[in-house]
């Protein structure tokens, strides 16, 4: 069993709120979620308007299913209109 973990650190140039942030957010962990099968959840900087650490978490028994699957979220990511991708992390357990 192969436990795959994405740690994205994004950048929301447009949030003036806590409320813009949310949205943006929740957005884009829907598409997550719905697109990849995956657990996405807000792990750090709860309280910073323009910025947030999402971590995206997939299960499988092939490393290499699971480093294609997040590597297909961090594209997603990248190419989303309301975030900027500052930096991204991976690892398997």
């Amino acid at each position: 069993m192969v436990i795959g973990v994405l740690q994205l650190e994004l950048g929301i140039p447009g949030a003036d709120s806590l409320k813009t942030k949310r949205m943006a957010l929740r957005s884009i962990k829907d598409r997550i979620r719905h697109d990849f099968n995956v657990s996405v959840a807000e792990v750090d900087d709860n309280e910073l308007w323009q910025h947030a650490v999402l971590a995206a978490v997939t299960i499988s028994n092939d490393k290499r299913f699971a480093n294609q699957v997040l590597s297909k979220v961090v594209d997603l990511v990248e190419h989303s209109r309301d975030l900027v991708l500052e930096d991204y992390s991976l690892s398997f357990l």
